[in-house]
């Protein structure tokens, strides 16, 4: 039977449950006393007549709180929980006290060794383990964290040591022993192999707490594995060029390339000669160019904005996506094309084929199957679950213990309008984090620009009226928000408007399938 009895911190309280049991000639198997104010008893079973007055005696005692049954000491619990821990490893691993004699081993070692542990503890690891002096090591003046090759059953294995210290009572440790964990070359090749390896699920790394971004990388998954062109829409820093990775290693071409060309960076001609590549003697080329295009083979290609591509740039394209087949630059010879495109933009590509900014044909070519990433300021949800991983990112590569984030700083996180999204966010945090001195970040860590709310307010001088005013911003909330609420019900369901109304207002603001990005 054992009791746990919670108690107030009171000098000779422990002796005082002690006497009664002896007064009742009770013998005790055990004691174990908490420093948070529990005293554990561990001795046999006793009639249960004997139970009934001893509890209420234990209780009258002037300090104590309550008495209650409990299946394990404590002592008892940490044992078999590491019994477990060592049983189920299938590296060997010994406990060794300070002379290096074996006090405690896993299967691994009995396997290993072919004997049972009972006849492995006592034994000096120095027996089983060599290549390592074990004694000096923890003879030393204050022995840390070592690893080392050593021979265990005639096989080379990598040894980690452990030091085990407690506390002498002045501020310093006294060395009682050590943990030696063995792993063989097998086991070390197997887990640089997973390290490296990628997940399985490329969109596992993405933080989808928040309904818009659940639905984005639900989206992404379903066209991942198309051939078909994506064009992926969002502001700047949502993220779309790693959505477009994850849709490439989420697709049979993940074996291929997945090359990238910024057409917003690059002169025009530039441009042409990194799409297409040209021809010897083209530009002082004396042994001509590989585009992107062929390098992308198999694979596939990211056309970063395309929007800023220019006439002559988006004419070739058109043609490429039409024959399936390109020209280098200075060349006349027909080069076949096996690449699947993904764009991007954070501009209103219809609102340009309007204008007649954008070709018209490109756009329905390039817009088979299109994503909308949402921005920052919709995936409130996802703001602190997004801090805290950048927190862990930046931490590993500061070598620095990750620090918390306060309720100051996770409100004011919250809060800001985040104009430059998930990219602004990740840096606001590294600047953070490299710069902090304690283990907290706080509102005032986080240096970001001063941004009025995200509410557009009209000018005093405007033209126009009410009415007209209304109506504009009525037309600009429901285009945003039709992407992700593609259908009259669910649009009517979110706004608290009956089908009807959203439907006659989507009408008459031409905003559908046809027109919206979806």
């Amino acid at each position: 039977m054992r009791l746990e009895i919670s108690c107030q911190d009171r000098l000779g309280i422990a002796q005082d449950v002690l006497d009664i049991l002896v007064n009742k000639e009770i013998d005790l198997r055990g004691i174990e006393i908490d420093p948070v104010g529990k005293i554990f008893l561990n001795f046999p079973n006793i009639e249960f007549e004997d139970f009934q007055h001893l509890m209420p005696q234990i209780r009258r005692i002037e300090g104590i709180d309550d008495v209650k049954t409990t299946l394990f000491m404590p002592g008892e619990r940490e044992k078999n929980q590491l019994s477990a821990i060592l049983r189920t490893l299938p590296d060997p691993v010994f406990s060794v006290d300070a002379k290096g004699n074996i006090l405690l081993s896993n299967e691994a070692v009995s396997a290993g060794l072919e004997l049972p542990s009972s006849e492995i503890n006592g034994m000096e690891i120095a027996e089983v383990v060599k290549g390592f002096n074990f004694t000096k090591w923890m003879d030393g003046k204050s022995p840390g964290p070592q690893s080392s090759k050593v021979k265990f059953i005639q096989q080379d294995y990598l040894a980690d040591m452990l030091p085990i210290t407690v506390a002498d009572g002045e501020k310093k440790s006294i060395m009682a022993g050590a943990v030696v964990i063995l792993k063989s070359e097998m086991r070390l090749g197997q887990q640089f192999t997973a390290f490296h390896q990628s997940p399985t699920d490329s969109f596992d790394r993405f933080v989808t707490e928040s309904s818009f971004m659940k639905r984005a990388v639900h989206e992404a998954k379903r066209v991942a594995d198309l051939d078909a062109p994506i064009l992926i829409f969002g502001e700047t820093g949502t993220g779309k060029e790693m959505i477009a990775r994850a849709c490439h290693q989420s697709s049979r071409r993940s074996e291929g390339a997945f090359l990238a060309l910024n057409c917003a960076s690059l002169p025009d001609s530039v441009a042409e000669t990194e799409l297409f590549g040209c021809a010897a003697g083209t530009y002082n080329q004396s042994s001509g160019k590989v585009g992107l295009l062929e390098q992308a083979k198999g694979g596939t290609l990211l056309l970063d904005e395309i929007a800023d591509m220019s006439s002559q740039l988006q004419a070739k394209l058109l043609r490429v996506l039409e024959d399936g087949e390109f020209r280098r630059v200075g060349d006349v010879e027909p080069v076949s094309v096996d690449v699947r495109f993904i764009c991007t933009t954070c501009r209103d590509l219809g609102q340009l084929v309007e204008e007649g900014r954008f070709r018209k044909e490109l756009y329905y070519r390039l817009n088979v199957l299109s994503l909308v990433m949402p921005s920052l300021k919709d995936r409130r949800q996802d703001i602190v679950p997004l801090a805290e991983s950048f927190i862990l990112q930046h931490s590993s590569k500061l070598g620095r213990r990750p620090a918390k984030l306060s309720k100051s700083c996770v409100d004011f996180l919250q809060q800001y309008p985040w104009p430059g999204n998930v990219r602004q966010l990740q840096n606001a945090l590294y600047r953070a984090l490299s710069l902090l001195d304690g283990k907290e970040i706080t509102k005032e860590d986080i240096q970001l620009p001063s941004c009025a709310p995200s509410v557009t307010y009209i000018d005093e001088n405007f033209e126009g009226t009410l009415d007209e005013e209304v109506k504009k911003f009525e037309k600009d909330l429901l285009k945003r928000l039709y992407p992700f609420y593609p259908s009259t019900r669910q649009l009517a369901k979110k706004l608290g408007l009956s089908h009807t109304a959203i439907a006659n207002k989507l009408r008459e603001y031409g905003i559908n399938k046809a027109t919206v990005k979806l």
